[in-house]
């Protein structure tokens, strides 16, 4: 077998921007202060603890300005406002902790030695992962084999999940089906032409993505068998499509629905379960509180913008199916469903203008800290929807209620990952983020929406 071509992992590349962020600030930070008379940050043994803080506050707000995203991160231009914001917040945190971090300075260059130094040591390396990194040098190289009606769906799939993953060319599996695939953005090869392919384009990994494996040809599965035999990297469809969107291809999973859904253990985990309901109850009883210093405003916003009742109450579907009255500020106007039930859209006329402040900004969810704390809902979960919804996309979509097996939430990984429901489309989509969600809930995954949500609250991306 061929040497396969080097390449990193969207968890390897995750890891290596944590960690070289984190490198490069504390280097430009230490030559800064060896070359320049700059003493407000120094790196030695006994303060470790200013080092251990600073590295806190980057991570974190890293991860709310999204510093971290593949996508953003593979263009210097898109991820250039991250690292603005990451840095400046940051900055303004550490200043603000003098318990933790070094008393502020006299001097006023020092904060600029400070600022500029964490600014151009990201740049710097931020410049040098998008010139070598993400490089086609660096390229994870795939071949497709699988039916020719999914290839175009595949290629699009993985081209938007992941910068760095090339899809070079396409096998057709089918028995019967010989048609040629009329896809110009990448090559079709003939089975024959698998081990020539691997050599030629120093594939990293064979991906099968077939619908039955019955379709598969004994040419092309003995090919197989030896390659895999040989130590070749071949991964099945669905768990590449999950580990590099993060959702759960449900349109994909047929009979043999069971091998794709070994949901986690944290559903039945009562540790888990049980620090889950805390903190439900612990941040929805802060969230009341707040919402209660804020309602004077929002009375008022209400009564100018909104002119009618501040609240309203929708029945929606909770866990095992149970209907419940959610409770939210009212974003529409009097009687905007009068006709029946329909999915509200972009730029839906109904929404007042308040209104749209309140969904941008988040606000209009604040009384369902009550359903949290009446133990409807949680802080974490899949949306709930309308049982109108729910029977119509239940109909349509595979496995739609199975996202009834946790309580919905307050927000979710579909929030926080996607736009708003508003097409049968965006409901699939949805849904798989949800199911990737009740698979691999927990702790770590829980914070993760937080942090998210927390970037949708700053970037006003609320619908």
């Amino acid at each position: 077998m061929p040497k396969n071509s080097i390449h990193f992992n969207i968890s390897e590349r995750k890891i290596l921007l944590r960690v070289l962020d984190i490198v490069s600030i504390l280097a430009v930070l230490y030559f800064v202060g060896n070359t320049f008379h700059f003493d407000y940050f120094t790196i030695t043994k006994e303060n470790w603890r200013w080092v251990f803080v600073l590295v806190l506050y980057i991570s974190v707000f890293g991860t709310i300005f999204e510093l971290y995203d593949l996508q953003k991160s593979s263009r210097l231009e898109k991820i250039s406002t991250s690292i603005v914001f990451t840095v400046s917040t940051t900055v303004l945190f550490y200043f603000l902790t003098p318990f933790f971090t070094p008393v502020l300075p006299d001097n006023r260059l020092q904060i600029l030695f400070f600022y500029f130094s964490i600014l151009v040591a990201l740049f710097l390396w931020r410049w040098a992962y998008i010139s070598f990194i993400v490089s086609p040098r660096f390229y994870k190289r795939v071949l497709i084999i699988g039916e020719t009606s999914n290839i175009e769906t595949i290629f699009e799939t993985f081209k938007t999940a992941d910068p760095n993953y090339k899809i070079v060319g396409f096998v057709n599996c089918e028995k019967t089906n010989k048609a040629t695939l009329r896809f110009n953005a990448i090559p079709e090869y003939s089975p024959k032409q698998i081990r020539e392919v691997i050599e030629k384009e120093t594939l990293s990994e064979i991906v099968v993505a077939s619908y039955s494996t019955e379709n598969i040809t004994s040419e092309i599965y003995y090919t197989l068998i030896k390659l895999l035999e040989e130590g070749f990297p071949i991964n099945e469809y669905t768990q590449v499509y999950e580990d590099l969107t993060q959702r759960v291809p449900v349109q994909f999973v047929g009979k043999d629905f069971y091998k794709y859904f070994p949901f986690s253990r944290n559903n039945q985990n009562k540790l888990y379960l049980f620090f889950h309901r805390l903190s439900d109850v612990l941040v929805s009883v802060l969230g009341i509180i707040i919402g209660l210093v804020l309602l004077p405003l929002i009375i008022i916003g209400n009564f100018l913008g909104n002119r009618g009742p501040l609240l309203y109450t929708q029945e929606r579907v909770g866990k095992n199916g149970k209907v419940f009255k959610i409770i939210k500020f009212r974003t529409m106007v009097k009687n905007a469903e009068q006709d029946g039930a329909v999915w509200s859209t972009k730029g839906d006329a109904r929404i007042t203008p308040f209104g749209k402040f309140l969904r941008h900004s988040r606000l209009d969810e604040i009384p369902q800290f009550i359903n949290i704390l009446k133990g409807e809902m949680s802080l974490i979960g899949p949306r709930p929807e309308r049982p109108f919804f729910v029977k119509e996309l239940s109909r349509m979509l595979p496995f739609y209620e199975t996202r009834h097996m946790v309580k919905p939430g307050l927000t979710g990984w579909a929030q926080v990952k996607t736009r708003y429901g508003s097409s049968v489309d965006d409901s699939l989509l949805k849904l798989q983020y949800d199911l990737y969600y009740i698979k691999h809930r927990g702790f770590f995954l829980d914070t993760n929406i937080l942090v998210k949500t927390l970037s949708t609250v700053i970037f006003f991306r609320g619908q």
